[in-house]
């Protein structure tokens, strides 16, 4: 099994000292991306959900995936009142057939400014 993991240079950098993608090669080609949880700027869920969503997107090309490659995701959120705007924004980033989905409420996220944070699984298809 080939794992590599890795911060692509064409996507915004990690907040942390931590990697953002790990990609798990699969026999018989494609690959499995795991995604660390991302955060964005923005005053409110709705600016952070889309800044998120255009980094998740930005780490998913670069390894040759889309948003449609997503199979899993995880949605941590501070205020779960907060989910019908969340969930229109999700809806203009994942357009094809709904994942797999978690959505959870915590009581604060690493960074005090954080009202979301996403993390994904994408199945890449062979080249």
């Amino acid at each position: 099994m080939n794992i590599t993991i890795d911060n692509p240079a064409s996507a915004p950098q990690p907040l942390g000292p931590y990697s953002q993608v790990a990609r798990v090669e699969l026999d018989g080609g494609g690959a499995l991306l795991y995604l660390s949880g991302q955060i964005a700027g923005g005053d409110d869920v709705a600016a952070q959900s889309r800044g998120i969503f255009e980094t998740l997107s930005a780490l998913l090309t670069a390894h040759g995936a889309t948003l449609d490659d997503v199979i899993n995701i995880r949605t941590f959120m501070t205020d779960l009142g907060d989910l019908p705007r969340y969930a229109a924004v999700r809806a203009q980033f994942l357009t094809a057939t709904p994942p797999t989905s978690t959505t959870v409420e915590v009581p604060r996220l690493f960074r005090p400014e954080a009202l979301i944070e996403i993390d994904v699984v994408a199945a890449v298809p062979p080249a």
